[in-house]
């Protein structure tokens, strides 16, 4: 056996069939089904399958496809909250970022410093920021340091592209960063582990009935047509910025239930080593974002009402210009060339429906019971999306209790339960570098980049490259990432589509690489048979 080989693989793989999956999915009847894969309805069937429930999931699209792999890829306890007086809220925040850094996700989540610059003449004076940094990190236990002030000159030694024209000070603090569509395809793979039955690009078309209450989904499989059913005792509508849209196919007649703010990024290649991320207050509710991220810089976000179909959302011209000229506040001209940038993205904010704009409103979790008996759920954070799994699984686990009779409640759920993959970062990237076969080879860069997209799942990799050493080659010269990834994503991540690829289980196109040589040779490999 290899030394390389990861001898702690999943009990439950995702390398089936689409027919076998859709054939599990309509034999049986399910304890709940979730509709929709962000990353509230992957936590939800998580939660529910640790739970001991039978579980399915199903998404009309990728796992993470839409808004959830289009954040702004930060855990974080929210400082602006703090101007509100929501200092439980704050500190809960606190709590839930640092147990996935430390116990849930080690080697998905990076601690990252942040800087906060105080302006002549900006929103808020160096005494009311310092005092905030302070109090921010004091609500986290001071695990991050404490939140202090810098003078200018110190912050541009660590950040040689920080702008200091009008620059007083620079208040320090701390939070945390992820890759969003790594960690909700390790929280699918989590579900499955427990028990789930999952499947992407599978759209409901309608709502299963019986005696009045939802009982399951008819359901069409994207890539090939094929139609089928599932039956569930209990659904939960988790579709994002469509919740309404299938609220409506329970009840004709449902109002909206949330209002729908649009958030647009840019990525651009770094010409400068960045140690810390600056967030530039724009004005009292607004803070504009510069994030070194997967060896790139990540800039934004805008944050306006959107109406249009979320389908159709994407980063506008007029978006564009916004986010550099914010970012232009604190970071020099040179790098924010246009010339650097190689991806724009945007995502949609689930908001409570009600009055006043959406840069204000409360970024928190709307769960409602339709009349038909589904449970829908919209809104909320990145940073609590356990928390928010578990508290639909306890609303869920009312109702299955109420429709069944009192049947036996759910199984208390493990509170900490790690995502696959859970290691060291530091110590699989010297493994792979050091317990390699004869005449392997792995590039530092890539044996990094493994150990902290997939941890000790990388070992799986290296075995792939050990039974065909081209599938070590990397897929781009500019970037990290190696051909046996892609037949990882296609084998055990669920990945159906060239998007799917070079979006979501890689970094690719936000790194700009995804040529139409790199896109045709991932569409071979996909539609390769093992």
């Amino acid at each position: 056996m290899s030394t390389l080989r990861n001898e702690h693989p999943l009990g439950a793989h995702p390398n089936s069939g689409r027919a076998e999956t859709r054939t599990h999915l309509a034999k049986a009847t399910y304890d709940v089904l979730v509709i929709g894969g962000g990353i509230l309805g992957i936590s939800t069937a998580w939660h529910a399958a640790q739970a001991g429930l039978r579980v399915a999931l199903v998404d009309a699209g990728d796992f993470a496809g839409a808004t959830s792999s289009a954040s702004s890829k930060l855990l974080h306890g929210g400082l602006r909250y703090l101007q509100t007086g929501a200092v439980k809220l704050v500190a809960e925040n606190h709590r839930e970022r640092r147990v996935l850094a430390k116990d849930v996700a080690p080697h998905l989540v990076n601690p990252l410093t942040f800087y906060l610059p105080v302006h002549k003449g900006g929103p808020h004076g160096a005494a009311k920021l310092g005092a905030g940094v302070f109090a921010y990190s004091m609500l986290s236990g001071f695990g991050d340091g404490v939140g202090r002030l810098i003078s200018p000159a110190k912050a541009a030694a660590a950040n040689p592209g920080l702008r200091t024209d009008n620059l007083k000070a620079v208040a320090v603090y701390g939070d945390h960063q992820m890759n969003d569509a790594r960690v909700a395809v390790m929280t699918v793979r989590a579900a499955v582990q427990s028990g789930a039955v999952v499947i992407n690009h599978a759209e409901v078309t309608g709502l299963r009935f019986t005696h009045g209450q939802v009982s399951g989904a008819d359901v069409q499989d994207r890539l090939d047509g094929t139609e089928f059913g599932v039956d569930a005792r209990l659904v939960i509508n988790a579709t994002g910025p469509w919740v309404d849209h299938l609220r409506r196919m329970e009840d004709k007649s449902a109002a909206p239930s949330i209002r729908l703010s649009k958030g647009a990024h840019i990525v651009l290649r770094r010409n400068a080593p960045w140690k810390a991320a600056m967030a530039t207050p724009i004005d009292r509710h607004r803070i504009a974002f510069a994030l070194p991220w997967e060896d790139q810089l990540l800039l934004g976000t805008t944050d306006e009402a959107y109406e249009g179909d979320p389908a159709d959302v994407r980063a506008t011209e007029a978006d564009i210009r916004q986010i550099l000229g914010e970012a232009a506040l604190s970071v020099r001209d040179e790098h924010l060339s246009r010339d650097l940038i190689t991806y724009a993205f945007a995502g949609l904010r689930v908001l409570p429906g009600g009055p006043g704009g959406v840069e204000s409103a409360k970024r928190e979790t709307v769960v409602t019971e339709g009349r038909g008996g589904m449970l829908s759920v919209a809104g909320g954070k990145w940073t609590t999306y356990r928390h928010i799994g578990r508290t639909v699984l306890r609303k869920a686990a009312r109702l299955h209790r109420s429709r069944s009779g009192g049947e036996k409640p759910a199984s208390p759920l493990t509170r900490r339960a790690p995502l696959p993959g859970l290691a060291d970062p530091e110590a699989v990237a010297h493994r792979l570098l050091t317990h390699r076969e004869p005449g392997v080879l792995m590039d530092p860069v890539t044996a990094r980049h493994l150990a902290t997209h997939y941890g000790s799942l990388s070992f799986d990799i290296a075995h792939l490259v050990i039974d065909d050493p081209a599938l070590g080659e990397r897929i781009h010269p500019d970037g990290p990432e190696i051909w046996a990834q892609v037949v990882y994503a296609r084998d055990h991540e669920w990945a159906r589509t060239v998007d799917d690829v070079v979006r979501r289980r890689t970094t690719l196109t936000i790194r700009g690489l995804d040529t139409d040589d790199v896109r045709a040779r991932v569409r071979d490999l996909l539609v390769r048979k093992e």
